[in-house]
């Protein structure tokens, strides 16, 4: 874990996290044992392919898991307290105050047929109890705040562009106050610009008003100037977590430097982009031993038979049988 962010404790503790979907009756597990911890002010990365968890992690997380999963083991502490995660009436309290989300899809998750104003006053009302008075002007002080003008609260969702839209998403998750934004890929549907722009406002709004950030994304490039550390996923569970300077610079696991190597780097001249050879595994029939093995450059006989133990290695963790775990006393101090 980065020393970055030296709390004694964490404002978000995740412990063994599991989650099972229902599958024509059987249970399929996806995300298995994760865990780790986030700091106050702090900006974590979920990073994976399509199906490696990191939005399930995020939204058991949140208490906003769909009708077909539930919470199969492990437990999650905000400020010391456990959240009721499984309970979804009990979670009620703590949505949008404490932890709230920015989906990747605002004209989806807006109502078309309210202003925008309406919509972010209306948490503020049943969360927060402010009457429809002060809860507007609460509103249009979030619209400025994320780089809207309070004259825009008139418009409806169309008539506003994909990212002034993502920024009312914005100003919707920070309208009770919350000390944790999960962002789940929030400028996947964005241009190049825009993107930019958006993950300029989460950075600014993070310093400004001290927020903790849980980013998901399956592309490494955004998160370089974005956020402290990096949590790398595939088929349900944790393979390498660290610092952002630690990952790109000294990647440990295979998966993690396919991934790296992906990024397209005109500096350099690589225009194309190298993807990974073969697919993400199929839950349903999950590989024995390590997941990443039937792609993996690196494979081992042990890795089709022994699932990896996710360990520290120097500052951070990695799960892979071509880093075994040090021991306390051998845990490398980089200066």
């Amino acid at each position: 874990m980065t020393n970055s962010f030296p709390d004694k404790e964490p404002l978000l503790r995740v412990d063994g996290l599991s989650v099972d979907y229902g599958l024509k009756g059987d249970p399929l597990r996806a995300i298995d044992g994760v865990s780790f911890e986030l700091r106050t002010g702090e900006a974590v990365a979920l990073v994976g392919e399509s199906g490696s968890g990191k939005t399930t992690t995020a939204m058991a997380i949140a208490g906003l898991l769909s009708p077909n999963a539930r919470v199969s083991g492990g437990q999650v502490h905000y400020r010391g307290q456990r959240l009721p995660i499984d309970d979804d009436a009990a979670m009620r309290p703590h949505r949008w105050s404490e932890t709230s989300v920015v989906f990747q899809g605002a004209m989806n998750a807006l109502n078309p047929v309210h202003r925008i104003t309406k919509q972010i006053a209306e948490p503020c009302i049943l969360k927060l109890g402010m009457t429809r008075g002060e809860a507007t002007a609460r509103a249009i002080e979030l619209l400025e705040l994320v780089g809207i003008p309070a004259d825009r609260g008139v418009a409806y969702p169309h008539e506003l562009s994909g990212g002034m839209r993502q920024r009312v998403m914005i100003a919707m998750a920070l309208a009770c106050r919350p000390s944790i934004i999960v962002g789940d890929e929030p400028t996947t549907a964005l241009d190049v610009i825009t993107q930019a722009q958006i993950l300029k406002l989460l950075r600014d709004l993070r310093s400004q008003l001290n927020l903790a950030l849980i980013l998901i994304t399956h592309d490494l490039s955004v998160v370089a100037e974005s956020c402290d550390r990096v949590m790398i996923m595939y088929s349900g569970r944790v393979v390498e977590d660290g610092t952002v300077a630690e990952i790109f610079a000294e990647p440990k696991h295979p998966y993690t430097k396919l991934l790296i190597a992906s990024i397209p780097n005109p500096a350099n001249g690589k225009k194309m982009i190298r993807p990974i050879p073969g697919d993400p595994p199929n839950l349903v029939n999950r590989p024995s031993g390590c997941a990443f093995h039937p792609r993996c450059p690196s494979t081992m006989s042990v890795c089709t038979t022994e699932v990896p133990r996710l360990g520290r290695f120097g500052h951070g963790r990695v799960a892979c049988h071509l880093h075994p775990p040090l021991q306390e006393n051998m845990v490398t101090v980089h200066a």
